[in-house]
Order: C-alpha cells, then sequence, then structure tokens
C-alpha cells in the first residue's frame, strides 16, 4: 500500500481544549468562533477567497483514538459500521467542517461554526459553493441519522474518541 504524507498548511486556534464538550458539527456550533493560523508560505493563496462566504476545512482529528470498525455514534444508542458515521476515530483520521468566514487578517482567518479542537492541524481551504456541493433530490437518505437528527443541537463531544495517552502534535 503506498503510504501518503501531509503537511499541515496552519493551526486551527478555538475555545476547545479537549474533546468533551466540544460540538459533534459545525451546524449545531454556528455561534462558535475560530481561527486559522495559516502558514506564511501559503498566504498568496487567499487571493479572492474573501468572495466565498462559506469554507470548506479539511484537517486531521490530531487527538482521534484508534479506530475500530464498529462505534457508538454520539446521536444514537445503538452500534455501527464506522463508514456510516462520522466518529473522528478513523484509518485516516481526516475531518471536513464547513464554515463561515468572517474576515482575513494577514495570515489568519477568522470563520464561525467550529466544532473543531484547539491546534487542530489544517490540509486544506476549499471553498464551499451550494451547486457543486450539495445534490439534494428526492433519493437522498441518511440512513439511521433518520431519526435522530433533532438531538444534533444538544449533543456534545464525550470524550469517548480521544487518543488515550499523551496528545499527539
Amino acid at each position: 500500500m503506498t503510504v501518503i504524507c501531509y503537511s499541515p498548511i496552519g493551526r486551527i486556534s478555538t475555545s476547545f481544549l479537549q474533546s468533551e464538550g466540544t460540538p459533534i458539527q459545525a451546524s449545531a456550533a454556528r455561534n462558535q468562533k475560530g481561527i486559522i493560523k495559516l502558514r506564511e508560505e501559503y498566504l498568496s493563496c487567499l487571493k479572492d477567497i474573501e468572495g466565498f462566504s462559506h469554507l470548506i476545512l479539511i484537517y486531521h482529528f490530531h487527538q482521534a483514538g484508534e479506530w475500530r470498525p464498529f462505534v457508538k455514534p454520539f446521536l444514537d444508542t445503538e452500534t455501527r459500521g464506522l463508514f456510516a458515521t462520522r466518529a473522528p476515530s478513523r484509518p485516516n483520521s481526516i475531518g471536513i467542517s464547513i464554515v463561515k468566514l468572517d474576515r482575513i487578517e494577514n495570515n489568519k482567518i477568522y470563520f464561525w461554526g467550529v466544532d473543531i479542537l484547539d491546534e487542530t492541524p489544517l490540509l486544506d481551504i476549499k471553498p464551499y459553493i451550494p451547486q457543486f456541493d450539495i445534490n439534494l433530490d428526492e433519493s437522498v437518505r441518511i440512513g439511521w441519522l433518520t431519526d435522530h437528527l433533532s438531538k444534533l443541537n444538544s449533543a456534545a463531544d464525550n470524550g469517548r474518541f480521544q487518543h488515550t495517552s499523551e496528545v499527539i502534535k
């Protein structure tokens, strides 16, 4: 198998210092503010990004524990297959969040809707474009979540997927 290595383009700064209590999805964290500290060599990559209201952040779950094929998701009491969930402990602990851009000052990108732990390594930023990113029609199904979405705004991380030994930085 091919080994794939990524280097962070920056770090995400938030008020969430541990997984416990962190919102589990960006849509439930609209009033939570975050700041991206972009590495200086990527500043020119921000050209024209202010024209977009929302961004897709792709990051590494740096405090995720070891993955397992079955997990109990935060919004359910039943065990589910890992790929039918958004649990952070995965074979490749990659996370995505769609956030609302507030402003950019030098190498800092201020945004709203953070469901991310402090000092999370940022891998990439993409503009959110509904016409590209949403494919909603009558055939869209959301599986086991159908009966659990009402719990989203009150659910928070309880630490069950956090790395149990020293935090990897």
